[in-house]
């Protein structure tokens, strides 16, 4: 029986609608904004939409790429990257660094950034994100559909081995995620979107067994 209220579609069929809302649905995602240092030693700095972290021991942090991209091709060959927080500030330069520009341009210089030197990897970081992971290659995983054919696109996954945080945003030992202004992807024609100062709540973990409703 139909139901009336939902849309439905089939993704190999298409989605019936004027622009794919996968993304925008699984949303709002934070931004994997990946330095890398090029076999000749340029630069490359990229923001990806699908990005994660996926482990607390060692920490391990992931992006996908949808092409073979500079990132994939450098990180392969030199075993590293960087990841840095993408801010509300750095909102521009971040979507400066997007543009499709050759291999042989940096796009620290592109998008007016600074290259900092890391402490653990060659790739540079990005001085004025207040959050940088300094990370080694753990996989690389060429994707597949359900039915065991290779797609097009690539996961890296990291391990953390360096972290730099700016210490404006560590309160009493704690880091406040809300006051260093992270952006985040959302879907649609190039959706982005901010945590408001009034946007956080608490919750605990339950115990278990859960305690009694009576």
């Amino acid at each position: 029986m139909a139901d009336e209220t939902s849309h439905f579609y089939e993704p190999r069929e298409g989605h019936g609608l004027a622009h794919d809302p996968f993304n925008a649905m699984v949303a709002p995602r934070p931004i994997g904004w990946v330095s890398t240092l090029g076999p000749s030693g340029t630069a490359n700095l990229a923001p990806y939409s699908f990005f994660n972290a996926f482990n607390y021991t060692p920490p391990i942090v992931g992006f996908s790429s949808i092409g073979w991209k500079d990132t994939v091709a450098n990180v392969s060959q030199s075993g590293e990257f960087c990841w840095n927080l993408a801010t509300r500030p750095l909102a521009q330069a971040m979507n400066l660094s997007c543009a499709p520009a050759p291999d042989d341009v940096d796009e620290f210089d592109l998008a007016g950034l600074t290259k900092a030197a890391s402490r653990l990897v060659a790739a540079p970081r990005v001085l004025e994100s207040p959050v940088n992971f300094e990370c080694r290659v753990a996989q690389i995983l060429q994707l597949k559909s359900a039915a065991g054919v290779e797609v097009p696109s690539w996961l890296v996954l990291g391990e953390v081995v360096g972290v730099h945080v700016d210490r404006r945003f560590i309160v009493e030992g704690v880091y406040d995620t809300l006051a260093a202004e992270p952006i985040l992807r959302g879907g649609g024609w190039g959706d982005y979107f901010e945590l408001p100062p009034d946007s956080r709540f608490l919750m605990r973990r339950p115990p278990w067994p859960l305690p009694s409703k009576t």
